[in-house]
C-alpha cells in the first residue's frame, strides 16, 4: 500500500503538527515521511543537509520546497548548485507558504521533499 503525504495541520511555536502530531524543531518530509532536521535558520544551511534529497534523486524528488523560515530569502549559492547538479528543483519561500502550498502539491501527487525550517 502507497504511503500517503503527511498533512500540516498548523505550523509555529518552533514546530510543526502532522495529522494531528506535534513535531519540534524544522522538519524534512522525504517519501512522505517526516523527520527532524537540524537546520535552525536559512544562513547555517548547505548542501550536506539535503543529503537525504540527493541520495533519493531525481526518481523520487521532482524539486525540494524550501521554507526559509520567518522570511522569504535567497537560498545558499551552494545549495542552488548542488541540487541543480543532480536535476532537482527548488522552490523557496517563507516558511509558512511553503507549508500552505506543500499540502497542496501533495494533493495533486507531485514527488517532492519539504525542507521547513521551524518558526
Amino acid at each position: 500500500m502507497a504511503r500517503v503525504a503527511p498533512s500540516i495541520d498548523a505550523y509555529g511555536d518552533g514546530g510543526f503538527r502532522l495529522d494531528g502530531v506535534r513535531h519540534e524543531g524544522s522538519l524534512l518530509i522525504l517519501r512522505d515521511e517526516p523527520r527532524g532536521w537540524a537546520v535552525g535558520a536559512l544562513a547555517d544551511l548547505t548542501l550536506a543537509d539535503l543529503e537525504p534529497v540527493l541520495a533519493a534523486g531525481r526518481a523520487d524528488v521532482e524539486f525540494v520546497l524550501l521554507g526559509t523560515g520567518a522570511r522569504n530569502a535567497l537560498p545558499p549559492r551552494e545549495v542552488r548548485d548542488g541540487l541543480r547538479a543532480v536535476g532537482v528543483g527548488l522552490e523557496f519561500m517563507d516558511t509558512p507558504a511553503a507549508a500552505r502550498l506543500y499540502n497542496v502539491l501533495t494533493a495533486e501527487g507531485r514527488r517532492l521533499a519539504a525542507a521547513l525550517i521551524a518558526v
